[in-house]
């Protein structure tokens, strides 16, 4: 079914080229202009981060591995792993699922484990309790602390449980594992993380990850292509030793940097002072708490591509896009609040590649919409025969780019991807538009956690929000026009 899928997409676009007149570019020479260098500027963009990912994991990490696992092997004992879980509002057969995983791993830490639950309702209590004196496996070393907190948000039971970890006096050879409630993690994650540690450099890891959706389709093959991007987009960070996220679902931490102070308050009490909008308190984005707090003291985060999580995902909403665009509000939002403080650190200390990956994540919102919106102000102001020539180009170009993305994930890709790939594209880029001028709008989908009623002050403030866009969007539209001759 899935090469007849590909048999009739590519039929679809040989078609499409073979069906466009000779004279369909005449007077588009100008938006021809705008996507060639627009089309330069990102696909070489994209090409140097393939090319660095695929160094990567083939030469690079590899080595990297090795290393560590050598210096690891010298040690007098291994890593004590902390597992710290977040539960909240979540199917009790997850919930399970999540914490089996999580005793297993703990049971085969060499250095023994504890695991502390940070829960809300009393019968996620009792079923943690039940599934760890149910388990089959020695649990001898495993120690398991119940925190249950009152449903204040994640930050704080974050920073609660990091708090208990810190009573335990843990030492800056042990680990911390943050993982959401959601998400399974290997039975081998302390042992093929723990070794990377021994680079007292090192701060923080994450993983890749695959998703499970039991129903939803195509909401299940658009998690499942984020993910095989973010393979690759993370590898190619991984080759600088500092990606760009320690993702909420599960990363691991040095145990004595993770119950430091400073990151304990980061963790819980984040903000931003903003010129227009004054104090914005973080309510989502622990993961870029913990990120920035890293990387403004100069650690090195790794990646480790060969390790993989498994997120238990379901469609929020009833709908296909209004659920992409409402976890696209969250996930980009919590970027761009933390992108320009990160972008005003030096380029010495966080390194150059890194520092230009974030001054691109800034960038790419108006480049990426500035090809799409030259095409159609063509099609209005000179001819419409540019459409189907456009339709051809993203048909072929964002099928080839499945077919390089591919190369993470073993071969072969659904038909559904280069569709899902480029409504991602525009969809996303229009969101971090709306976001980038919204910054203190924020909400948890799951828990239905929302920032703080508005005063009657603020209608100015989202007055001058939509203004401020609107302008943006203005002049983006004036640039092109001018830029590609219209005008």
């Amino acid at each position: 079914m899935q090469i007849l899928g590909h048999i009739l997409y590519l039929l679809v676009l040989v078609t499409l080229l073979a069906a466009i007149p000779a004279t369909a570019l005449a007077g588009a020479e100008g938006a021809i202009l705008v996507l060639g260098v627009i089309g330069l500027w990102r696909y070489s963009w994209a090409a140097i981060n393939f090319s660095r990912a695929l160094w990567y994991q083939g030469l690079a990490y590899p080595r990297l591995r090795r290393k560590a696992e050598a210096a690891y092997g010298e040690r007098a004992r291994p890593a004590h792993a902390y597992f710290l879980v977040t539960s909240y509002k979540i199917d009790p057969e997850v919930t399970s699922r999540v914490y089996r995983s999580v005793f297993e791993a703990a049971a085969s830490s060499a250095g023994g484990a504890t695991v502390v639950a940070s829960v809300v309702d009393g019968a996620d209590l009792r079923l943690v309790r039940s599934v760890f004196s149910l388990m089959r496996t020695d649990m001898s070393r495993v120690r398991l602390l119940v925190d249950q907190i009152p449903a204040t948000g994640k930050r704080d039971a974050l920073a609660k449980a990091l708090r208990i970890i810190t009573r335990q006096a843990p030492s800056w050879r042990d680990i911390v594992i943050l993982v959401d409630g959601d998400s399974c993690v290997p039975a081998d994650i302390v042992a093929r993380s723990a070794p990377f540690f021994c680079d007292p450099a090192v701060g923080a890891l994450t993983t890749d990850e695959s998703v499970e959706i039991t129903d939803a389709p195509v909401f299940r093959d658009w998690f499942a292509l984020r993910f095989t991007q973010r393979q690759m987009m993370m590898s190619s960070m991984g080759l600088s030793g500092r990606v760009l996220t320690l993702t909420g679902r599960m990363s691991v931490f040095r145990a004595d940097l993770a119950t430091d102070p400073g990151f304990i308050r980061q963790v819980q009490s984040d903000y931003m002072d903003h010129w227009r909008l004054g104090r914005v308190d973080f309510l989502t984005g622990d993961d870029k708490s913990t990120w920035f707090w890293l990387l403004k003291n100069g650690y090195r985060m790794l990646y480790l591509p060969d390790v993989q999580t498994v997120s238990m995902e379901r469609q929020p909403l009833p709908g296909f896009i209004e659920s992409a665009v409402t976890l696209m509000v969250r996930w980009f939002g919590n970027m761009m609040r933390t992108n320009g403080r990160a972008l005003a650190l030096p380029a010495s200390r966080i390194g150059v590649f890194t520092w230009w990956s974030l001054l691109d994540q800034r960038v790419s919102v108006w480049t990426t919409l500035a090809g799409p919106l030259g095409v159609l102000l063509t099609a209005i102001l000179v001819s419409p025969g540019i459409l189907p020539v456009y339709l051809a180009w993203i048909m072929a170009t964002r099928y080839g780019f499945c077919m390089a993305l591919s190369l993470f994930r073993g071969g072969g890709f659904p038909i559904s991807y280069p569709i899902l790939l480029y409504f991602g594209q525009i969809t996303g880029a229009a969101v971090k538009t709306f976001v980038m001028f919204r910054l203190d709008r924020q909400r948890w989908t799951r828990q239905s956690i929302s920032a703080p009623a508005r005063p009657r002050t603020a209608r100015l403030s989202d007055a001058l929000s939509s203004y401020v866009h609107v302008l943006s969007l203005g002049w983006l539209t004036l640039g092109v026009l001018f830029i590609s001759g219209l005008l």
